[in-house]
């Protein structure tokens, strides 16, 4: 929300400087983002007289002119302007002076003439046609030509133009619709500089020809959605440009004058807070406005000339036959305020936010009004808004105020009425403020006090309880000046729950491997499945679908990890990046749920490339993670199956009968869809898996007391026998003095036969009770050698 420094002196005087204005006012808690000096960019400009022209000798079209800047002595400037007159009053940006966009005028020569300065365009200092309608566009600009304009040789061209307002941007929290006004920030700025608030009651004369009950007829069919709508009618209109005051505040405000009618109900829902709109009361056939909800599939065009299609869930003003605009969003273009306008049906109401917020948001748009009524509006405001347009419309001659109004209230609102509790107050802020400094901070921000019992505003809905009200005396009191004490109360112990200290412990992991932690969006493109080589029929290709994406690009909620991760490799590969390792806990989003919501299930997501990097790499990195969480039976298995992977090095991850994830090297045809000529690697391991994975806390176990003994095993096995088999087998057989078998070789070639291969293990032994001799070790070498042979036809090399 803009403020105006100068628009907010009309209501409430406020002699600080921007500095310090901005410090009380968020103090107060009106949170000021930045404070902008219109006229900043502009320095050493002033109004000059052109006192006489003479044609430059060396030029056909230059004219060296002689200008009063009130400096005693004439300046001698060169234009090529062909607007100038002797006697005309212009900007002139004299020697070392700076315009908008840091631009900066110096003495200079122009074909041998010395020129001290510039004669400057209205465009040059910022400005356009619509802020001074009278100005030359195309040439210097003339001020004495322009009647609005009152200036002075030698006056500050910013005073002189209106561009020494001071604009003060805040940062209104969604609770304080109020604030979104002239009129609510300047209650605050009375309040936090304990001013005088002087308020304006719109007086209207009213008298134009005809009854209004017989010119328009207003109905409300739905009642729920509009809890007021109050409108009036001015007739015999002239559209004509907007004064200049006027023109001045909405440009400070960053609206954009248009004319004289629109620029009421701009400048009154800027005052006001309160959204209006002005039809073209001859388009609104039938002379009947009719608030409804709309057809399923109606469609307007509003004044942005887009046609709209509209559901049921939308709110229209309509008349006997069509919609005429978008209630609370925007007004609909068959009825737009036009040049020969003569009618006009002034509309200032109360529309439910919720149902505002959602039409907007289903439509794909957001405007000034519907960011307002979004947030609950105060529907009292309705009837002074626009008998202010109407007084403004008598102001400015801009047409005749019909007599009456009408105004259909379908909610009466009930004041809160709250009881003031001084001493708990005091207790929750831990100060000790009189009763009276209460009721006199209340009081100034208009609450009415009557004994204990204090009625709030109808404009303040968010204060309902004994601690809104305790907010009110503290921001006021001063937050600064509540003494520091010290917690009161009991206190708890805070900490991580499981899920939270195992995703923490899987980012250790990572980052301590070398892989960076990236965050990608959850809502990808549906060409991302076709990338990674799923079929049509996949059953993970049903998404759930964003009903207003940004784009295709993000237009449903991802149901695989493996894509954003892609991407992610990809653009660092096309950085040219020799290398990367990368993890994310992101979520995938199944719809598989009888209530039609998702699934929203976590996945620990690893991506790699680079010459330090291949399967069995990411193999160790994925079994010193189920190491790390204590799995228990965790083994490998091939997958040859998965479009998305390399067929001969690819592995589902298990521990027990749970599969983890699945691991391996990215099918080269995915890699080519993504433009990558090198080897990438990636996981998709199942954090809820993981979860249920994770062991029991280590226990202490003592060092042993008698030393191990190591033998190696070989045995040659077909090559289709996996080392885990194997590894498995041996554990089996080992019996308890066997404590550990750790693979190491494998060979093919001579002299090992064509189709097998020769695994390599060590094993230790050891016995906590006594040293072991060869005697202890040999039957359960002989039981492993059989189970080998048994079961997986493994002999003995």
């Amino acid at each position: 929300m803009n403020l105006s420094r100068k628009w907010l002196n009309e209501f409430v005087t406020v002699t600080a400087s921007d500095k310090e204005f901005a410090e009380a006012m968020t103090l107060s808690g009106s949170k000021v983002e930045v404070t902008v000096d219109q006229g900043a960019e502009i320095s050493n400009v002033v109004v000059g007289k052109v006192l006489s022209m003479k044609r430059h000798e060396n030029s056909d079209h230059m004219w060296v002119c002689q200008v009063d800047t009130g400096d005693g002595e004439p300046v001698q400037i060169v234009t090529g302007a062909q607007n100038v007159k002797e006697g005309d009053l212009v900007p002139v940006a004299k020697h070392k002076s700076t315009l908008p966009g840091g631009k900066k005028i110096e003495k200079g020569k122009l074909r041998g003439e010395v020129s001290y300065g510039m004669l400057c365009s209205f465009k040059e200092l910022g400005l356009d046609q619509r802020d001074f309608p009278a100005a030359y566009e195309d040439g210097i600009w003339i001020l004495s030509d322009d009647p609005e304009l009152s200036v002075e040789v030698g006056q500050d061209i910013r005073e002189a133009v209106g561009l020494d307002d001071h604009v003060v941007e805040f940062e209104i929290t969604p609770n304080r619709p109020d604030c979104l006004s002239i009129i609510g920030l300047a209650r605050e700025a009375a309040a936090t500089f304990n001013a005088e608030l002087r308020l304006h009651e719109p007086v209207v004369k009213g008298g134009a020809e005809g009854e209004l009950i017989e010119l328009l007829d207003v109905e409300t069919p739905a009642a729920d959605l509009v809890p007021r709508y109050t409108a009036r009618m001015v007739r015999n209109v002239k559209i004509a440009p907007s004064p200049k005051w006027m023109r001045e505040r909405l440009r400070a405000m960053g609206v954009r004058p248009i004319n004289n009618i629109v620029d009421i109900t701009n400048y009154v829902m800027l005052e006001y807070g309160q959204p209006m709109h002005a039809f073209d009361y001859r388009y609104v056939k039938g002379g009947k406005i009719i608030v409804r909800r709309a057809e399923e599939g109606e469609e307007l065009t509003t004044l942005d000339g887009t046609l709209r299609k509209l559901t049921a869930d939308h709110l229209v003003i309509a008349d006997d036959t069509r919609a005429v605009g978008l209630a609370g969003i925007m007004g609909g273009l068959n009825s737009e305020i036009v040049e020969d306008t003569t009618d006009v049906v002034f509309e200032s109401a109360c529309f439910d936010g919720t149902c505002i917020r959602k039409g907007a948001l289903a439509l794909g748009m957001r405007t000034e009004a519907s960011a307002k009524f979004e947030k609950g509006l105060d529907p009292m405001n309705t009837m002074p808004a626009v008998e202010r347009a109407c007084e403004f419309v008598e102001m400015l001659g801009a047409g005749e105020v019909v007599d009456g109004v009408i105004d259909i209230l379908n909610s009466v609102p009930h004041p809160t009425v709250l009881t003031l509790e001084p001493e708990k107050i005091n207790a929750l802020l831990g100060t000790d403020i009189p009763a009276e400094d209460m009721v006199r901070i209340l009081k100034s921000v208009d609450f009415k006090v009557d004994g204990d019992q204090v009625t709030v505003p109808s404009y303040r809905a968010d204060v309902r309880r004994m601690a809104d009200l305790a907010e009110e005396v503290a921001r006021f009191y001063g937050y600064n000046n509540i003494p520091s004490t010290l917690m009161r109360g009991q206190t708890t112990l805070g900490g991580y729950s499981p899920e939270q200290q195992l995703e923490r412990r899987l980012g250790e992991l990572c980052r301590a491997f070398g892989h960076d932690e990236i965050i990608t969006y959850s809502f990808i493109s549906p060409t991302y499945y076709d990338k990674i080589r799923w079929a049509e029929d996949h059953p993970n290709r049903k998404s759930f679908k964003i009903l207003n994406p940004l784009g295709e690009d993000t237009s449903i909620m991802r149901t695989t990890v493996l894509p954003s991760m892609l991407e992610i490799l990809t653009r660092n590969y096309n950085y040219r990046n020799k290398s990367a390792k990368l993890y994310e806990v992101g979520r995938i989003y199944l719809p598989d749920r009888d209530d039609g919501l998702a699934t929203e299930s976590k996945m620990l997501s690893i991506g790699a490339y680079g010459s330090d990097m291949d399967f069995f790499t990411l193999k160790g990195f994925i079994e010193a993670i189920m190491d790390d969480i204590r799995a228990e039976n965790v083994r490998f298995e091939p997958c040859a199956d998965n479009p998305s992977y390399h067929p001969g090095r690819c592995a589902t991850l298990w521990s027990g009968d749970r599969c983890i994830g699945v691991f391996g090297q990215i099918h080269p045809l995915v890699a080519k869809n993504y433009g990558v000529d090198t080897a990438m690697y990636c996981a998709e391991l199942s954090f809820d898996e993981l979860m249920k994975a994770h062991g029991a806390d280590a226990e202490y176990t003592a060092l042993p007391k008698f030393p191990g003994v190591h033998r190696d095993l070989a045995v040659v096995c077909a090559a289709g026998v996996t080392v885990y088999q194997l590894s498995e087998c041996i554990k089996n057989a080992g019996g308890s003095l066997l404590k550990a078998v750790e693979f190491f070789d494998v060979y093919t070639g001579a002299p090992i036969e064509p189709g097998k291969k020769s695994v390599a293990f060590s094993l230790e032994f050891r016995s906590d009770e006594q040293n072991l001799t060869d005697k202890d070790i040999e039957p359960a070498m002989e039981k492993i050698l059989a189970q080998l042979a048994e079961k997986l036809d493994a002999r003995l090399r």
